[in-house]
């Protein structure tokens, strides 16, 4: 088949890669078009489009898909089918129906379960143990579209956002293509999505990384794993934000005494308030709504990250003091 690939961010490229090394013939990309990032706000291409132009291919980067000028070059181009991973933009009817074959969207989750933006960090969040991928046919709906093929992965217990989406990126690759063959077959056929088990998984915000500290410990844990690296769980001491890498669930939980080979030293059994800080030599303890959890990595506002305990000796942390939230 002849397709346009449309997608923007990194976890978007092994597709890419892996149907420019299909049977099928990838003839252009669509992506979003260059945003200002870095310190210095330079205009910078997407991800997607890097790889796009070092094989040569057509670029297009409409500002928005409604943009009368893409659908005519979309139109011209004539694909059979559109495969699309993250690519940042709502299609609108005229443009979905320009592949005789439609549009088929690579989405990070088992649908019908977190449709939207975030479906790796909600589900991460929401304390999943088996999430997936599914290739579904685009519709303009949300996510809605019939079903044509799925894969499971289970949540690992030290997964981050990160960590979990790029297995999911790479194995789902796999999917798509497969996918794309079924289609050129005739040998698959799109099924509705069931009623039952709907989720939503709107984009999450900053203000929704803040660490609520009177929350139990493992909602603690996976709230700040979801968040990582994007868009970065954080919390506030001294009137000053501090960005946190994910916690370490310890037998703290249960003993009292920090997590074996994690470096810190045995302490009694503590209790802490939510976000009181507790400091030893190797180790930072914070408390919740349950047990306290271990500091592993923390980014001052404006610095580098660096190890907890480095942190605390920096900044000298008094006894009693308390994150905020």
């Amino acid at each position: 088949m002849r397709l346009v690939f449309a997608g923007t961010p990194v976890t978007a490229v092994p597709s890419l890669l892996a149907l420019l090394a299909s049977r099928h013939e990838v003839v252009a990309v669509v992506t979003r078009p260059d945003a200002r990032s870095g310190r210095g706000r330079t205009l910078a291409p997407s991800p997607v489009k890097e790889v796009a132009l070092g094989h040569g291919l057509e670029v297009l980067t409409p500002a928005t898909p409604r943009d009368p000028d893409f659908l005519a070059r979309l139109t011209t181009i004539a694909p059979d089918c559109c495969p699309v991973v993250a690519y940042g933009a709502l299609v609108p009817r005229p443009v979905l129906d320009v592949p005789s074959l439609g549009w088929v969207n690579l989405h990070f989750s088992l649908l019908p379960a977190w449709r939207g933006a975030a479906p790796v960090q909600r589900a991460l969040m929401a304390g999943d143990d088996v999430t997936g991928a599914t290739t579904f046919v685009l519709e303009e709906g949300l996510d809605t579209g019939p079903v044509l093929g799925t894969l499971t992965e289970t949540v690992r217990g030290d997964d981050t956002s990160g960590t979990l989406l790029d297995r999911l990126a790479h194995a789902g690759a796999g999917l798509l293509v497969a996918t794309m063959d079924g289609i050129a077959d005739g040998s698959l056929y799109a099924l509705p999505q069931p009623d039952d088990g709907v989720s939503h998984a709107p984009k999450l915000t900053t203000d929704e990384a803040q660490v609520r500290w009177g929350l139990p410990s493992h909602v603690v844990d996976r709230h700040v794993r979801g968040c990582t690296p994007a868009p970065g769980a954080w919390t506030t001491l001294r009137g000053e934000r501090v960005k946190l890498g994910p916690v370490g669930l310890s037998p703290t939980t249960t003993a009292g005494m920090p997590s074996a080979g994690s470096g810190a030293e045995p302490t009694p059994a503590l209790s802490l308030a939510p976000g009181e800080l507790h400091v030893t030599r190797r180790s930072v303890l914070v408390g919740t709504g349950s047990a306290p959890v271990e500091l592993r990595e923390v980014r001052p506002h404006g610095k580098k990250a660096m190890a907890a305990a480095d942190w605390a000796r920096g900044i000298r942390i008094t006894p009693g003091e308390r994150f905020d939230g």
